[in-house]
């Protein structure tokens, strides 16, 4: 049985994401990554360990599994629509700005 859980929109680019989802890269209890995110010092532990967190909430709720069989099959990161913006600079011109923005997928099976 897999649970899938989807966070999108996240404000924050998929490579500062990445970069936080494979630190987590080996380990398969969703309680031991929750733990590891609490301590990384990086604002992108914050929607990983949310959208973990849903997941094992749907599990137990949902699919009625324990919480403690549980594990972690995949977290997928992938690029979101990104807003584009303008900056006023000199001589009348502008400079682009790209607000980039991450959809975040997590599986658990059980």
């Amino acid at each position: 049985m897999d649970v899938v859980s989807t966070r999108k929109n996240v404000r924050q680019s998929a490579r500062k994401l990445r970069f936080v989802a494979a630190s987590l890269r080996g380990i398969t209890n969703p309680e031991d990554m929750l733990t590891r995110l609490r301590f990384v010092p990086k604002k992108a532990a914050e929607p990983i360990a949310k959208t973990i967190q849903t997941a094992m909430a749907d599990a137990e709720k949902t699919f009625k599994l324990k919480k403690e069989a549980l594990k972690v099959r995949s977290i997928v990161i992938n690029e979101g629509p990104t807003l584009k913006r303008w900056r006023p600079v000199s001589r009348g011109t502008a400079h682009s700005i790209h607000k980039r923005t991450a959809h975040i997928k997590v599986v658990l099976e059980g």
